[in-house]
């Protein structure tokens, strides 16, 4: 069997000109290196979606992750996580359990020794084409390093999904920073009695994240059906403006709009609605 201390890991030459790895080159605060583990492979990159979420996971995180990576895998999209336990491993796992590829970001150096369930992991992960990787070679893992990670979480993914996070939970730090990358940020509602819900419900609360349904995308006829959402999608309007046209009180208009808001379906900046593109 072949254990990862076996295995070389390498340095990720001028990583800069390389053009799977753009994407890094949205971070203020780029990696000066990129070590890795496994197949090289530029397709590898070409479609990310970063999965991220509480180290606590719930049943309810658990089964949502079953239900959300395969129909992600059949889209031929590749898993991008923290590998820590929790959210992050469940959603490496169901990758290669599902025939897909993923990429583990790790907060501390590549050369650092994994504990054996960790390793195993490791090795399935790499076994199905899919990466380690770390922008450090011997880095000891300590509480600075983990959010430090999480920038590359968020740049590497055209999409970042909240699975369950607290309100002062790491996975809100990948969350603000791929509204800064203006990456496309999807959250997953759970239930109001929940801590490890709390951070997810306020994102779609506040407007910053697209609700993750089971679906996860909007149809056309679905849109076209709700007149507010018809008439905020080619122009931005305040609750006053939407009630003048519509000719309903503000009330009852603001209350239509706040619930289209935590849907998902629309977005609320500087007090105009407006629907965000798919």
């Amino acid at each position: 069997m072949l254990f990862l201390r076996d295995m070389d890991y390498r340095q990720v030459k001028d990583w800069q000109k390389l053009p799977e790895l753009k994407r890094l080159k949205d971070l203020k605060r780029q990696p000066e290196t990129l070590f890795y583990r496994g197949q090289w492979q530029a397709e590898t990159f070409a479609n990310c979606v970063a999965i991220v979420g509480s180290r606590r996971m719930t049943q309810y995180g658990r089964r949502v992750i079953e239900k959300m990576v395969p129909k992600l895998v059949f889209e031929r999209k590749t898993i991008v996580s923290g590998f820590m336990y929790g959210v992050d491993q469940y959603a490496h796992r169901m990758a290669v359990e599902n025939g897909g590829r993923t990429i583990a970001v790790l907060g501390w150096g590549i050369k650092q020794k994994l504990e054996s369930a960790d390793e195993a992991l490791a090795r399935q992960i790499i076994k199905a084409n899919g990466l380690l990787i770390s922008e450090w070679e011997d880095q000891r893992a300590l509480l600075w390093t983990f959010p430090v990670r999480n920038r590359i979480v968020a740049a590497l993914a055209n999409e970042v999904i909240v699975v369950e996070a607290g309100v002062k939970s790491g996975s809100l730090i990948t969350a603000n920073l791929a509204l800064q990358l203006k990456r496309k940020l999807v959250a997953v509602p759970g239930p109001v009695t929940s801590r490890v819900s709390a951070g997810t419900n306020q994102l779609i609360a506040d407007g910053l994240a697209a609700m993750w349904t089971g679906e996860n995308e909007r149809t056309e006829k679905s849109r076209n059906q709700e007149p507010l959402i018809v008439m905020l999608m080619n122009e931005a309007l305040s609750a006053d403006e939407v009630a003048r046209r519509v000719n309903q009180p503000v009330a009852n208009v603001g209350a239509q709009l706040s619930l289209l808001t935590i849907r998902g379906e629309i977005v609320e900046k500087d007090g105009k609605y407006y629907v965000p593109e798919i």
